[in-house]
């Protein structure tokens, strides 16, 4: 079976220059589309007029409704980080459905074809044709080994590196917008992080490493459970990988508490042992990427969107929590400066910390409580609006790269757990898995992991 075959079936040259003409066709609509909304929002600032930001956002929500794809993707990405967007576009973004159209099953068939081979079918018992789930880059269909093992086949629809390398080139633009309105931020390192991550998103391979190296990190866990990845029918565009059957998490919301409470602390200790055993992140944790097996198992699955951390960024987390513990102003400036910050005036300083005591908050008390006492999912919203202005009053701040994700999935997770209503003593959790953290055993497990898993080191 040739490579060509393999990834993407035809001519190498003609499918580069299909690629070509799909990407120019996509990249004409999308930037022909963000720019004139761009020019709109320019004129109205040149004429002086005051824009009505909620307004425009509805209207650039419809806009990017109808050009589907990875750019709704990305505007989704983007409602979910707290420092990317002003309010009202956040708000807007968030109502957006990134679900395509399904693909038929002819398309499915070619498509398979495309990745395995005219015989693709001799690798399964039986191959349901109907997608299980669908998303904005692939959709999923329930099979059957040879060898008796039920698999998940993540299936990425055609022509979708094209689509995202054109919608990328058109971020900058959409990101203006917001420049154009809000001046507290400084988005650069925004779009850097989201493109990065989006294009790794599209390697499927890369996914299932991702997934070998959490089942690694999550062995030891209770009644968590990662799928293991079928490396040897997984292309860039095809993923095949254990089924684990489970109800969703969101099923549970109406469960007794003890239920809750204890599905929240097996998420929160998935999510932060990985980070402080070897610096990794799972960088989307919506509710639909888990789900519950009859006896309560967690199952995580999608490891699309995995962030991994210099150690050093880990240790300045740490840092701060602890200098906020004790309030060590001298100690929360070095953590900062781990992070990347460099001469951080004072009300600079007091206005991050306003940010990291919010997230920060949960892990003080050591009692059972709501992550987030005020019961509110739109509360860290609100923290983000008002410390946006005291940084708009300050000149403005550009955050390092490594915030775009820690912030998106702190407040993401935050939400599960109070859709959950889970009351959970994070204190105790939390102190148990930082208690003997070491930079330099970090360092070094995550890296002899990294290599065993075929993954680069950050550093």
């Amino acid at each position: 079976m040739s490579g060509a075959t393999r990834e993407g079936g035809g001519p190498p040259g003609r499918d580069r220059e299909g690629r070509l003409a799909a990407r120019l066709g996509r990249y004409a609509r999308v930037s022909g589309t963000l720019a004139g909304q761009a020019a709109k929002l320019a004129a109205t600032r040149l004429a002086g007029r005051r824009l009505d930001t909620v307004a425009h956002a509805r209207e650039l929500k419809e806009v990017l409704g109808e050009l589907r794809g990875p750019l709704v993707k990305v505007a989704q990405m983007l409602a979910t980080i707290p420092e990317a967007l002003p309010e009202d576009y956040a708000a807007a973004f968030a109502e957006l459905q990134s679900r395509a159209p399904p693909m038929g099953r002819p398309l499915v068939r070619r498509r398979m074809a495309a990745e395995l081979g005219p015989d693709w079918r001799r690798h399964f018992d039986w191959f349901d044709e109907t997608p299980a789930a669908a998303a904005s880059l692939g959709q999923v269909h329930r099979a059957r080994l040879r060898d008796g093992r039920e698999v998940a086949c993540k299936l990425q629809y055609p022509d979708m590196q094209a689509a995202v390398e054109a919608d990328l080139a058109q971020l900058r633009l959409l990101l203006g917008v917001y420049r154009l309105t809000e001046r507290a931020i400084d988005p650069r390192h925004v779009y850097e992080e989201v493109a990065a991550r989006l294009r790794e998103e599209l390697d499927y391979r890369r996914e299932a490493r991702h997934m070998a190296l959490y089942r690694e990190m999550l062995a030891a866990e209770p009644r968590v459970r990662v799928p293991a990845p079928v490396f040897e029918l997984t292309t860039r565009r095809l993923l095949v990988m254990e089924w684990l059957e489970g109800r969703p998490l969101l099923d549970f919301t109406d469960a007794p508490q003890a239920v809750r409470d204890d599905l929240a602390a097996r998420l929160f200790r998935a999510w932060y042992r990985p980070f402080y055993d070897y610096g990794v992140v799972h960088g989307d944790p919506h509710p639909g990427n888990y789900t519950v097996a009859a006896d309560g198992t967690l199952d995580l699955l999608d490891f699309g969107c995995v962030r991994i951390f210099p150690p050093a960024f880990v240790e300045g987390v740490i840092e701060l929590y602890r200098a906020l513990a004790t309030g060590d102003r001298e100690r929360a400036r070095r953590a900062y400066r781990l992070w990347g910050f460099r001469e951080l005036s004072d009300d600079l300083m007091d206005v991050l910390n306003d940010w990291a005591a919010y997230l920060y908050g949960p892990l003080m008390d050591d009692r059972p409580r709501l992550i987030d006492e005020t019961g509110s999912i739109h509360h860290g919203r609100e923290v983000v609006i008002r410390v946006r202005r005291r940084l708009a009053e300050l000149g403005g701040v550009a955050p390092p790269r490594e915030f775009v994700y820690m912030d998106r999935a702190a407040i993401g997770l935050g939400a599960v757990f109070l859709r959950l209503r889970a009351r959970v003593n994070w204190h105790r959790i939390y102190l148990e898995l930082i208690r003997d953290f070491d930079v330099e055993r970090l360092r070094r497990r995550q890296r002899e992991a990294l290599a065993r898993h075929g993954l680069e080191s950050p550093e």
